[in-house]
């Protein structure tokens, strides 16, 4: 099983790490995704993830979950062929958790040094715990 802080990681190279991952059959967790960071100016995140969210038709979707975990899980749910049977069954390897849980306290947990924030040239970048909080969650 691969452990993966996201702390201060940014979220699109996080999700093609663990998809590829997920994909070639290992099992993988994220840790900490309130912490992991979505690259751009504020209001251009927050207003692409808000039109993401009122898209559609409340009753038959699109649905975009407002915590930051599932957040996170919908956006490597995308780098994956979720539709057919090898997606499937590769999305359900795939465990996002907010915090580090009791059961991860004294294994190994890995960092991905290319997808950190500290490596971009601008530093516009946003939370996913602030993105979660100004869609609604707690």
């Amino acid at each position: 099983m691969k452990i993966i802080n996201a702390k201060d990681l940014i979220v699109g190279r996080i999700a093609t790490r663990v998809a590829k991952a997920a994909l070639l059959g290992e099992e993988v967790a994220v840790l900490n995704c309130e912490k992991a960071v979505v690259t751009g100016s504020k209001q251009n995140v927050i207003a692409k993830f808000k039109r993401k969210r009122e898209m559609g038709i409340p009753s038959k979707g699109p649905f975009l979950h407002r915590s930051p975990d599932k957040l996170l899980k919908r956006i490597i749910r995308g780098m994956i062929p979720y539709k057919q049977h090898k997606g499937r069954v590769a999305l359900k390897r795939v465990k996002c958790y907010k915090g580090i849980p009791k059961e991860f306290e004294g294994k190994e947990i890995i960092t991905i040094k290319e997808a950190n924030v500290s490596k971009m040239p601008n530093l516009k970048y946003v939370k996913l715990e602030y993105v979660s909080m100004i869609l609604g969650g707690k």
